[in-house]
């Protein structure tokens, strides 16, 4: 598609930031106003539009269609999108752990076990650690709870987490991302949740397939990350 429009702007909307395009405000694709919640995200999706040349590339606005989906998608059903998050922490990553006598147990003890132990503290929660690959249930009080606080995010927060929760297999890495004690770590949190990933690599060698699929999952995830801390800047 040929770019359209010559001016980018915000203008302040009732709950948010629109960007207008020569004036007239950018909707979703489900044809709602595209209202950011902060002037943060709302300048970051214009600088997407503004970035364009001649012809508009779909592929390099992303935060656009995250908002979309935020807006179109989230929104309206917060319930069923927290419910299909709370099945990741059934099996997160963090939580499987290989055999104690294998030398892998003892670096993801070292990255993991941190990271989990800060996470059960700050939402007052209790995870099952498994060693092996035979899966054993999260206690049900911990899985209601972590249901509950993920009703608490607004639809573009809960978008950011579901993003990042995805990537990473894990719910713990998609709600660390956003507490304080994390503000600025997103790469590490990602690194952690890749642990396995690097020492297969470290073992057998680095396909550079492999390598470039994981840099744009690792692309997508900070991307993920900052969209919901901008959204709640």
């Amino acid at each position: 598609m040929r770019r359209f429009y010559k001016d980018v702007t915000l203008g302040q909307q009732p709950g948010g930031f629109q960007v207008l395009l020569d004036g007239r405000g950018v909707k979703t694709v489900g044809g709602a106003p595209q209202i950011a919640p902060t002037e943060a995200l709302a300048e970051a999706l214009a600088a997407e539009w503004r970035r364009q040349g001649e012809k508009i590339d779909p592929a390099s606005l992303p935060l656009r269609d995250m908002t979309d989906y935020a807006i179109d998608v989230v929104a309206p059903d917060q319930a069923t999108i927290a419910r299909g998050l709370v099945a990741y922490a059934e099996t997160d990553t963090l939580c499987y752990r290989a055999d104690p006598d294998e030398p892998l147990h003892a670096r993801q003890q070292a990255v993991w076990e941190p990271l989990l132990g800060a996470f059960e503290a700050t939402h007052g929660v209790s995870l099952v650690r498994v060693s092996g690959v035979l899966h054993r249930p999260q206690p049900p009080e911990t899985l209601a709870r972590l249901h509950d606080r993920l009703l608490t995010l607004d639809p573009f927060a809960l978008a950011g987490v579901e993003a990042m929760t995805k990537l990473a297999a894990s719910l713990v890495t998609g709600l660390a991302a956003l507490d304080a004690r994390h503000e600025g770590e997103p790469l590490a949190l990602w690194q952690a949740a890749c642990l396995e990933e690097e020492w297969q690599a470290e073992l057998w060698g680095r396909d550079w397939e492999a390598e470039e699929r994981r840099e744009r999952r690792e692309a997508d995830f900070l991307r993920a990350c900052a969209f919901a801390k901008m959204a709640r800047a």
